[in-house]
């Protein structure tokens, strides 16, 4: 299957369906949650959206990336949260309310401020000829329509159809599960020519991205005294990426493969520290577990 049908159709399809089940699983108490417990939640949209961009631009220098690839995993910090990390926070027994609060504000703000940044991020990196290709009302009203109009939509459905809407939130989430899944798949096989020649020079620089960013909502956490599933809520939402969003961008809207590249490696390399952290923080019951297969055995 070619790229671009991938890219055009699949993928959008597939954010469009994520972004609905996120939707649906989202109440406007979600929003008024901020007004009750301010600090972790602007602590979070503050980190993600400010200093984030400024530790991504820190790897892009350390490691010298060439321009295309730079641009590719800049756009992923652009891209804070998602459905993906407020699964991660769960199962790493964080405060999922607060992942859920964090998703609901990333998913009004980032339609908006992705598609400026990304305009002044390929101006900085003198990608012109590529920002030519990137009209960024033309970007803004496309993100509108893929991420922020099926949140909304979903929000209403779960307003107006609550018990329909807890019948089919979670077959809506397995379905953008296995589209996106299936959408990577698509775009690896696709790509993978220039995945092999490129994941040498990409592989190191995402996975101290990850460890940084993660290391970084931590550390900022503790500081200011959040207690310990805050902390790692923090941790997670500041750490992994929407690799789906920042998909749309690079492959949908710019056409790039190369940055796509830095997306496409970062959302499979973003998974290893995710698990040592759901496997660390249910450590106990995973021993206790063990103990009793030994002991049965």
């Amino acid at each position: 299957m070619q790229a671009t049908l991938v890219s055009q159709i699949f993928l959008p399809l597939a954010l469009f369906v994520i972004m609905l089940s996120v939707g649906m699983s989202l109440k406007l108490s979600d929003f008024v949650r901020v007004a009750r417990q301010p600090v972790p939640v602007f602590l979070g949209i503050l980190t993600q959206l400010l200093m984030l961009p400024l530790l991504g631009w820190i790897v892009v220098q350390l490691f010298n990336l060439p321009p295309l690839l730079a641009a590719g995993l800049m756009i992923l910090t652009f891209a804070p949260g998602g459905a993906t990390s407020n699964a991660i926070t769960l199962l790493a027994r964080g405060d999922a309310a607060l992942s859920v609060s964090l998703t609901a504000i990333n998913s009004l703000i980032i339609p908006f401020t992705l598609p400026l940044l990304t305009a002044l991020i390929l101006t900085w990196l003198s990608l012109e000829s590529t920002l030519v290709r990137f009209p960024v009302i033309q970007a803004i009203g496309q993100m509108v329509l893929i991420t922020l109009l099926p949140v909304v939509l979903g929000m209403l459905f779960g307003q107006y159809c609550p018990n329909l809407n807890h019948k089919l939130r979670s077959l809506f989430r397995s379905l953008a599960l296995i589209l996106m899944l299936m959408t990577v798949i698509l775009l690896v096989v696709s790509s993978w020519d220039r995945l092999i020649v490129l994941l040498p020079q990409l592989a190191l620089p995402v996975l101290i991205l990850v460890l940084a960013a993660m290391s970084l909502g931590y550390i900022l956490a503790r500081m200011l005294g959040l207690d310990e599933p805050q902390q790692i809520t923090l941790l997670v939402e500041v750490g992994l990426q929407n690799a789906g969003t920042a998909l749309l961008v690079t492959s949908t809207l710019l056409q790039s493969p190369e940055m796509s590249a830095s997306a496409l490696v970062y959302g499979v390399l973003m998974q290893l520290p995710a698990m040592l952290l759901i496997v660390w923080r249910n450590r106990a019951w995973l021993f206790g577990v063990l103990k009793q297969l030994a002991v049965s055995s």
